[in-house]
């Protein structure tokens, strides 16, 4: 589903976004230039509809996960004993306001704005006490070239172009990743089944753009099958995983440096999935110059 080219047209499809979780936002326009040629005018928060979610969320070393940091003030969350956490979320985006559909990784790291303690676990059970909570992204690859782009000007993230493919296979959905140059070095598997649960939250992605920090919204709503393992707060080792496997690869050893639990910390798979990204928030700015200044 490599997407390399940009169109120069965008998809007429503001209809398929008409229902309750899309009317809680005003949508605004924001010009970008995407290469010499081709400028186009989006609106935002971007559109989500239709979407399939894989995630694998793993224990890592804290240590390890400092190191992916930006800024010296944006500080993992501790999950105690010396750990931090990694989130693969993987993305089937079949419905785009205004954009074609694209496959997505993304991996972040829960942290803390410049926290006065960093108290362990709290923030990944009670969110919302955290003002300064959120979550880092340190790799997101895209099968969309266009979507790149706009990662890379609108927030600095860090998208690169990659092939991406989904399979299901013995109740697992299944994502992989390749590098730039074809080499694969990504296998997630993420069973499909689990404990149902509803979810409709909201949260922030903290980003760098150009030597300045960034926080930005995202919101989402669907049905999650889940499944958690709490025993793994009080093992550690870093055996083989089953449900993960890595190439010898630039991307697959920079994942593989975060020194990941032998087995996931928590499993969830959704389909239907509505969701939106919305612009860096401006209202932030006093907060952000605070925090990072």
């Amino acid at each position: 589903m490599l997407t390399p080219d940009i169109e120069p047209t965008m998809p007429n499809n503001s209809a398929l976004f008409k229902d309750d979780f899309y009317n809680r936002f005003s949508l605004r326009p924001h010009t970008l230039q995407l290469n010499e040629s081709i400028e186009k005018t989006y609106m935002f928060p971007t559109f989500y509809g239709n979407v399939t979610q894989a995630v694998a969320i793993y224990l890592c070393s804290y240590d390890k996960a400092c190191e992916m940091m930006p800024h010296p003030k944006l500080k993992p969350v501790s999950m105690g004993k010396g750990r931090s956490l990694v989130i693969f979320s993987c993305y089937e985006y079949k419905q785009v306001h205004q954009v074609s559909p694209y496959n997505e990784i993304a991996m972040t790291i829960p942290v803390l704005a410049n926290p006065s303690v960093n108290i362990p676990i709290l923030p990944m059970v009670i969110p919302g006490l955290f003002r300064k909570f959120g979550y880092y992204v340190f790799s997101m690859p895209v099968t969309s070239h266009e979507n790149q782009i706009r990662g890379n000007k609108l927030w600095g993230l860090p998208k690169v172009t990659q092939e991406i493919d989904f399979r299901t296979e013995d109740g697992f959905h299944i994502c992989h990743a390749r590098e730039e140059n074809g080499e694969p070095y990504f296998e997630l598997k993420v069973p499909m089944n689990g404990k149902t649960m509803h979810c409709d939250e909201s949260g922030f992605l903290y980003s760098q753009r150009q030597g300045t920090m960034l926080k930005s919204k995202t919101c989402f709503t669907g049905t999650y099958r889940i499944n958690k393992y709490m025993d793994r707060l009080f093992t550690k080792d870093h055996s083989q995983t089953p449900y993960l496997w890595l190439g010898d690869t630039p991307c697959g050893n920079r994942i593989r440096n975060l020194e990941l639990d032998s087995h996931p910390f928590q499993f969830r798979y959704a389909e239907h999935v509505r969701s939106c990204f919305d612009l860096p928030d401006t209202n932030q700015t006093e907060f952000l110059k605070t925090h990072f200044g």
